[in-house]
């Protein structure tokens, strides 16, 4: 596999941080933010990169998420705030809440979707053999995952 494309930035994400070089100390939420899973995903928060591993702050929207989706590289998510329904492929669909530490192997399908009843905040970690971003499992660019209120 070939090493991602640089940016301008030096980073392999448009709008993401480079660390090193005198750049160590980061206050995420104070950096600017880019889009998790540009076309799947309502994900959205400041992306830092270092050689190996790039790690970012996410939020999601209650009751938003991602589409069934995969990417080459592992995942790490931590949930600082909120609860997620999770899904990973051949796996029964489970709650993580504020704690929880998920793990996504390479190239496996799987969604994450704010629950109804706040906003999620999680730490991700992946490592630099690909962006932060992956690709929907349909293959189309059509948008994160909404959930739709119940008719009355």
């Amino acid at each position: 596999m070939s090493a991602p494309a640089a940016t301008e930035r030096g980073t392999i994400n448009e709008g993401a941080f480079k660390a090193g070089d005198g750049a160590y100390l980061f206050q995420l939420d104070a950096l600017s933010a880019i889009e998790g899973g540009p076309g799947y995903s309502t994900a959205i928060g400041s992306v830092v990169e270092g050689i190996r591993t790039q790690c970012g702050l996410m939020r999601k929207a209650r009751g938003t998420g991602a589409r069934p989706h995969s990417h080459p590289n592992e995942q790490w998510n931590y949930v600082v705030q909120g609860r997620l329904r999770v899904n990973i492929e051949g796996e029964p669909e489970r709650i993580a809440g504020p704690g929880t530490l998920i793990y996504f192997p390479p190239n496996v399908t799987h969604y994450t979707i704010a629950l109804p009843e706040e906003d999620v905040v999680f730490f991700v970690v992946k490592d630099t053999t690909h962006g932060i971003a992956g690709k929907a499992a349909d293959g189309t660019m059509s948008g994160g995952h909404y959930d739709t209120p119940a008719s009355s």
